[in-house]
């Protein structure tokens, strides 16, 4: 029997799983939120019950006693994940084999909650830097637990990390000429939640021993695609100090960036005519996995699918279209990541330079190719394991040498949590972007600063693409 930990926090007292070296508290509810309603926080315990689409799972977490139990992840939200997984595309398939297999998922859309891990000695007025981690996804799936995202090692080395769940796919980002008329604007339903999620961690952490001044916000893809949005905006003034943002940061070509809320809404009729659904509370009671079906058909004759479930400019956490704001960022610290065969990665790496040189950021150039037979060299969000320490839970054929550079990763992101700046004794060291970026090879002692090789991100960017996985058929 695992032994446990409780505390006592603002919302009531909570017990998690004591694992000797770090404490984890799994599931902790944030907020509650109908479908296709903005998420009210949670202040107290009794309300984890109150939501009326609370779930199985979130029926069972506080007892009778008060204590919220804390032991086990909560639900991801409802995904395309569930029912039409396509693992017979390559692409579909590689991210499955490297993120997903052999880990058991829930879903349900009462799915705000997130992962609180913390070092053993916690306690209030402790004061440990706090890294709050967003996942990725495309943002129309993913999960705050995949076999790559765990705060363990961040939390051996003297961080809290908190990895959140927030509604993706349409349940997070349709919009509707009702939801404006109720809320003043529309979509951006899991914007709004990371937004909430923020929130909450500042108003609440120190009861598990961090400092509530000194948060970073972390992610990787979508999620530091979503910190981007989220740094352009003045009400998240003062809800973190640094942001961590991995394969995403910058201004993205004009056809990528968040459309006008109102230019989307012709998609979501389609989605309703599809299904057959006549009215807007007609799809709000409507099946999710029927909901799902329509999205699928949908992609089977439109082009504009990606473009139209992702964030969108709603006047209230994206002000204004990006192109106009990108050069009015929050003063903050940054640090920005990309590799070698990234998501577009001559792009990707020519607007995080961009931007990182805007701002001041220690920008890193991951160009560590993945061990194995795929050959898929830095794919993207190969860097996260490394960033997170959980390499021993890949199939991949990690050397002595990747160990060193994941751990050396760590130290600077701790170190960075802690001042602002991931410099520290007996580490390379990382100056701000001008023309340089932080170079990390296979061997740890070539890690410099230098420029980027643009010749080999164009070649890889042309040549490889998107990671694929060696088919069954083929093995």
């Amino acid at each position: 029997m695992e032994e446990l930990i409780q505390l006592n926090t603002k919302c009531g007292k909570i017990v998690g799983l004591n694992k000797g070296d770090y404490f984890e508290f799994l599931g902790v509810k944030y907020a509650n939120a109908n479908r296709f309603e903005y998420a009210t926080l949670i202040t107290d315990w009794s309300q984890v019950t109150q939501a009326p689409n609370v779930s199985e799972d979130n029926l069972k977490r506080v007892g009778a006693d008060g204590v919220y139990n804390a032991t086990r992840h909560g639900d991801a939200c409802i995904q395309k994940r569930i029912w039409f997984e396509h693992l017979e595309h390559p692409v579909r398939r590689f991210y499955h084999e490297e993120f997903r297999e052999n880990v058991e998922f829930n879903y349900s859309e009462d799915c705000l909650n997130l992962n609180i891990v913390t070092p053993s000695d916690t306690m209030v007025g402790k004061n440990y830097p706090v890294i709050v981690f967003i996942h990725g996804g495309g943002f129309d799936s993913g999960c705050n637990y995949d076999s790559a995202i765990d705060g363990a090692a961040l939390a051996q080395k003297g961080a809290i990390c908190v990895t959140i769940n927030y509604r993706v796919g349409i349940f997070g980002y349709l919009t509707n000429p009702a939801i404006k008329e109720q809320f003043g604007h529309e979509g951006n339903f899991g914007l709004d939640d990371q937004y909430k999620a923020l929130q909450w961690v500042k108003a609440n952490i120190e009861a598990y021993g961090g400092d509530p001044e000194n948060i970073t916000v972390m992610g990787q893809s979508a999620g530091a695609i979503s910190i981007q949005y989220l740094v352009l905006n003045k009400k998240c003034q003062g809800l973190f100090q640094h942001a961590v943002m991995m394969s995403g940061a910058g201004l993205f070509p004009k056809f990528a960036l968040p459309r006008m809320a109102s230019d989307t809404n012709e998609y979501w009729e389609d989605l309703m005519n599809t299904i057959g659904v006549n009215t807007f509370e007609e799809l709000k009671q409507s099946d999710a996995k029927r909901i799902l079906e329509g999205i699928e058909e949908l992609r089977t004759r439109r082009k504009d699918n990606t473009y139209n479930t992702m964030p969108v400019v709603d006047g209230y956490l994206i002000d204004a279209p990006v192109d106009t704001i990108i050069n009015n960022p929050l003063p903050i610290d940054y640090m920005i990541g990309y590799t070698n065969n990234d998501m577009y990665a001559i792009i990707m790496s020519a607007i995080g330079n961009k931007f990182g040189k805007s701002v001041g950021a220690y920008i890193y150039y991951f160009d560590i190719d993945a061990p194995g037979a795929d050959d898929n060299r830095a794919f993207h969000s190969a860097d996260i394991r490394y960033m997170f320490g959980t390499l021993d839970r890949s199939h991949r054929p990690y050397r002595p040498c990747d160990y060193l550079i994941s751990d050396m990763m760590i130290d600077y992101l701790i170190a960075f949590a802690k001042t602002g700046n991931p410099n520290h004794n007996g580490a390379p060291h990382w100056d701000k972007a001008g023309n340089k970026a932080l170079h990390l090879l296979p061997n740890i002692d070539e890690a410099k600063m230098c420029r980027p090789g643009k010749w080999k991100l164009l070649v890889n960017t042309i040549t490889k693409g998107d990671p694929k996985a060696i088919m069954p058929e083929s093995k």
